[in-house]
């Protein structure tokens, strides 16, 4: 890979819906679940609604490593959460009727809730977020730019939010389209430098549309907390395979994306209007159907989409050792479906939101023993 860059560590954030188990409602419960796993030495973070609970993987260096990390800590949160009768499900959208969405008890999240309105009260949507490690901010803001166009891919890779309120959406990710009500989500601008990221932000903090830097919800972001890149994009996947296959594919896009800054290659600047064209095709459709490529406004399908982006990122995934694991990842989740193709297989068998709550648990532990 001309531009060579050292393959760079990785980390995930998985957030999940906590369910009654019977009824498959969301069940706000995060403060008794973190309670218990914080005895079982276990870090969990609460969301916004209390509904809801994020895990974080520690910092890695082989994807491998961070897969098994993933499947134990679904385990184990799963077993806390059966400890108060709730259930674990990796979904992006609560697929049955939900009571509401009471917003978690602390002075960030009822400010936001008070400022927001019906938006944070509405929220309950679960993502995926993946850090690569990066030198510094400057690095971080341009590799956004190169990280962009592959955004509406990953959505449709990982779509899992089919079915909501019991019913078919007409979209794979449905998630990401609630998620955009937020004047901060979506797909992030391109950026000239980190002046110019951090002028945009400036202004947004002062319009009051968003409260502190951490509500800067784009789909990359430089992070707040770690030395990373965030990229932010993913429904929270069906398995712990699909998260660590996003992760090793995010890693190789940012990695490839470093080396063409430092040959001096510039990122295409893909309007913000084709972009946003492109993320809705991979929000409706998913995995299964067409895509639009934003740089060149081919429409292809995602599979052949897909296809490319594994070609583009071949140097890096050889790098990194990822091959083998990318390509067997992909032929699985073709074959057997990501979160939404199950849901809808399972609504569609009888029409029972019960047996898509049952697909989705079992889909969550898959592979986690």
């Amino acid at each position: 890979m001309g531009g060579q860059v050292e393959v760079p560590t990785v980390g995930v954030e998985e957030e999940f819906l906590l369910t009654d188990p019977g009824t498959g409602a969301p069940a706000p419960k995060n403060t008794e679940v973190a309670a218990t796993a914080e005895r079982a030495g276990i870090d969990l973070q609460l969301e916004l609604t209390s509904c809801q609970v994020e895990t974080s993987s520690t910092v890695h260096s082989e994807i491998g490593e961070l897969l098994t990390e993933l499947r134990t800590s679904r385990r184990r949160v799963a077993e806390c959460a059966a400890d108060h009768d709730v259930r674990l499900l990796a979904v992006a959208v609560p697929p049955t009727v939900p009571a509401g969405y009471p917003v978690t008890d602390t002075p960030r999240y009822q400010r936001i809730a008070h400022t927001f309105g019906m938006i944070a009260h509405e929220q309950g949507l679960c993502g995926c977020h993946v850090h690569v490690g990066v030198p510094d901010r400057e690095t971080a803001v341009a590799v956004s730019n190169h990280v962009r166009p592959w955004l509406p891919m990953l959505l449709a890779l990982t779509a899992n939010s089919a079915i909501y309120r019991g019913s078919e959406t007409g979209y794979a990710s449905w998630r990401s389209i609630l998620w955009r009500r937020w004047p901060s989500a979506g797909p992030p601008p391109y950026f000239s430098s980190v002046d110019d990221y951090d002028r945009i932000v400036a202004t947004m903090r002062a319009s009051g549309s968003i409260l502190d830097n951490k509500m800067i919800y784009w789909d990359i972001r430089p992070s707040e907390s770690f030395p990373t890149v965030e990229i932010r994009v993913s429904d929270v996947p069906a398995t712990a395979e699909e998260s660590a296959l996003l992760a090793a594919l995010i890693r190789g896009i940012v990695m490839t994306g470093r080396a063409r800054i430092a040959q001096g290659e510039p990122a295409p600047p893909v309007p913000s209007e084709v972009l946003r064209a492109a993320y809705w095709n991979s929000a409706h459709s998913g995995l299964d159907g067409d895509g639009l490529d934003p740089v060149d406004g081919r429409v292809l399908p995602h599979r052949e989409l897909l296809a490319e982006l594994v070609a583009h990122l071949e140097p890096a995934l050889r790098a990194s050792g990822d091959v083998s694991f990318v390509t067997g990842a992909i032929e699985a989740v073709s074959a057997r479906g990501n979160g939404a193709r199950r849901q809808l297989a399972a609504m569609r068998a009888r029409g029972e939101v019960a047996d898509v709550v049952a697909a989705l648990a079992a889909a969550t532990l898959e592979g986690c023993d």
